[in-house]
């Protein structure tokens, strides 16, 4: 039985197409696109361009993968395909990465919400304490939305999702209300960057943080119906949707906002619907930017809790984090995943919130990317060995995405590329001493 675009119901609590192009996206729509304005503004006609280099290589990624999910159908994608291609060792350092990427992300959104919502609440701004303690508590809730079930997560999922749209398409609209209306000269971006490739790379790096998401369903499969055709098809229906969405609604805060005001902003998308339409339209679209965080977050909180414990239904991990509640929920990896989240918003809070939030968001990608990278190399590997269908197309489109992921991984810098090798070498004692375990057993 497949998932149905109608409604996503299937049977066995399972996420149908809809609720999966749901996670997908509203993993993707998180807070990257909303903050970032900040940092693209100043590098003019740069940032444009640097989303289309962006867009582009995930989709190269995107097709790679959803290809591997057709034949490869099922389980924690993060493990199967490394595992299928470079054995067991391999999966488990790449899923471990992955779920490392989950909870530092889960960091980052928590405090992506609280600094949007420092539009209406100013003494958040500054971070501190009582910005931590929120942002800890946006973790909690949405751990305890999760051990509901995958099923209550996914309803969580929809709804959000249906509000950070509104948020991208306001921004969309106004700027084709500014333009058809001939309010003004065209935006010249003076003041910012010439275009460069120093300038296309610094943009392609930031904007690669908006696009990590695109792989969720790939990382739930066996929380999917018919994963060989819904995963491929939510996969590539997100990738583009979102794309399209960041490129034009982002460019829209960017190229119409002054300078300026937007470099300055500690929530541009707010900032840009107070600029032109007014304050309550400001504080409306912060509260909508808090809620795509929240929503984001409840995704990866889903798929922070699904590694562990496809990890130890391989004997990968300890047994307790297989162990599920009534209501098919791995209770042990929510609650650890959380836990973890909560120490590192902690521990980085002096940093500030947008110096916790840069920090962590460059860690993340980094820690991403080794999925990425990996799982793109495992795709050649299977492909030479006959297991994949041979296509000179896709073997382009993986040394395409070879390529702009070690672009990434080279673009996100020493200190959160060290962090985020440091974590995943980490795992590597865990992994010897599951199979020393299972070997004892037998």
């Amino acid at each position: 039985m497949t998932g149905r675009l109608t409604d996503g119901k299937v049977p066995g609590g399972k996420l149908g197409l809809a609720m999966c192009i749901a996670l997908v996206m509203g993993n993707m729509i998180g807070s990257g696109v909303f903050l970032l304005p900040t940092d693209l503004a100043p590098l003019g006609w740069n940032a444009v361009i640097g989303w289309i280099v962006s867009i582009a290589g995930t989709i190269c990624l995107a097709l790679v993968f959803a290809r591997l999910a057709r034949f490869l159908p099922g389980g924690c994608g993060a493990y199967t395909y490394a595992a299928e291609a470079f054995g067991p060792a391999t999966g488990f350092i790449v899923a471990w990465s992955f779920w490392i990427s989950c909870w530092t992300v889960n960091a980052v959104l928590a405090v992506a919400a609280v600094r949007n919502l420092a539009i209406l609440y100013p003494a958040l701004g500054g971070g501190g304490p009582a910005a931590a303690l929120l942002a800890i508590a946006f973790v909690w809730i949405f751990t305890f939305v999760n051990l509901l079930g995958v099923r209550k997560a996914g309803g969580v999922q929809v709804v959000t999702l249906v509000l950070k749209l509104l948020l991208l398409l306001g921004a969309i609209a106004i700027a084709l209300w500014w333009f058809a209306a001939g309010e003004g000269p065209a935006p010249s971006m003076q003041g910012s960057a010439p275009v460069s490739a120093a300038g296309i790379g610094q943009a392609a790096t930031l904007t690669l943080f908006a696009l990590l998401g695109f792989e969720s369903a790939l990382a739930a499969g066996d929380r999917i119906a018919d994963p060989e055709r819904t995963v491929p098809r939510a996969t590539m229906i997100g990738m583009i949707a979102t794309g399209l969405l960041y490129l034009f609604a982002c460019t829209a805060v960017t190229m119409l906002l002054p300078l300026g005001l937007v470099t300055e902003s500690i929530a541009p998308f707010p900032t840009f619907f107070a600029y032109f339409i007014g304050p309550e339209a400001g504080s409306a679209a912060a509260v909508l930017a808090a809620v795509a965080a929240l929503g984001a977050l409840n995704g990866f909180v889903l798929l922070a809790g699904e590694l562990p414990r496809d990890l130890a239904h391989r004997g990968l991990l300890a047994p307790v984090f297989g162990t599920e509640n009534r209501q098919g929920a791995p209770t042990w990896s929510l609650l650890l995943s959380a836990v973890l989240a909560t120490l590192i918003v902690y521990a980085n809070y002096e940093r500030g919130l947008a110096g916790l939030f840069n920090f962590m968001m460059l860690v993340t990608t980094s820690t991403a990317i080794i999925f990425y990278l990996v799982g793109a190399f495992a795709a050649a590997k299977l492909e030479r060995d006959g297991r994949l269908p041979r296509s000179p197309g896709f073997i382009l489109l993986i040394v395409a995405g070879i390529f702009y992921v070690c672009w990434a991984f080279y673009g996100a810098g020493l200190e959160p590329t060290l962090y985020s090798l440091a974590m995943t070498l980490a795992g590597l004692p865990l992994f010897l001493l599951a199979r020393r375990s299972a070997a004892a057993a037998r």
